[in-house]
């Protein structure tokens, strides 16, 4: 709880995955990738509850397993590859409902963001509080920006995406990227015709911890990151 207002932790995951099988529950260093978002959840001092919401007996069984709450499995026709997180979102909260258990804030937390830890929540939950935000989601400066990029034609002529007159980087705009790491918003304003990308606020986190696991190769370079300590997720 933070100012008196309640705080569900939810973390979708879908057992269907295309690019890394079982994804999920993908080992990561002797841990299952879900692992780390429920124990970063675990540890705030702000989260009530931590709901797993999935489709697979076998990523609720190890939610359990490492603390977190899975009241009923997901619904088929919210688990297929077109479902939207947002009308699971909104099914989870309504059956909560049913249960007698309301919330005032929840907090999207996705499993593919290992680095994300209960300090990145808690700042993110103070920053949406103590500046009285509507919502607030993660983002990591891009080394990509926007005024290098171009687009061609069909005959390959270039056009800058951005128009600028600044050639020197140093003297850019710095330019961020959601990361999907955390979503906070108010439940009175979730709505099936809500997009939590387009939360007004941003909270800054750096691109080591903002790491989002997406391909084989992005569960390497989370061992790296370990391995080396680049990352601090105690």
């Amino acid at each position: 709880m933070i100012n008196n207002k309640k705080v569900l932790a939810f973390i979708p995951a879908r057992a269907g995955s295309k690019g890394i099988k079982d994804k999920n529950i993908k080992d990561l260093k002797g841990k299952p990738l879900i692992a780390y978002t429920i124990e970063a959840s675990k540890k705030s001092k702000y989260i009530d509850d931590v709901i797993v919401s999935t489709d697979g007996e076998k990523i609720a069984d190890v939610a359990k397993e490492y603390g977190a709450e899975v009241p009923f499995l997901r619904p088929e026709e919210l688990a297929q590859d077109t479902s939207n997180v947002i009308t699971c979102l909104i099914y989870t909260i309504e059956e909560l409902k049913k249960q007698g258990k309301e919330y005032d804030i929840v907090i999207l937390l996705q499993p593919t963001s290992p680095f994300r830890t209960n300090k990145h929540i808690d700042d993110a939950l103070e920053m949406l509080i103590n500046n009285n935000l509507d919502s607030l989601l993660s983002v990591t400066e891009t080394d990509k920006n926007p005024t290098l990029i171009r687009k061609l034609d069909n005959e390959n002529k270039i056009t800058p995406l951005i128009e600028s007159d600044i050639s020197l980087r140093q003297q850019m705009d710095k330019y961020y990227i959601l990361n999907g790491a955390i979503y906070i918003n108010y439940v009175k304003d979730i709505k099936i015709d809500r997009y939590l990308k387009d939360n007004n606020y941003g909270y800054i986190m750096d691109k080591y911890h903002s790491l989002d696991i997406d391909e084989p190769i992005d569960l390497e370079l989370a061992s790296f990151y370990i391995d080396k300590n680049i990352v601090n997720i105690l």
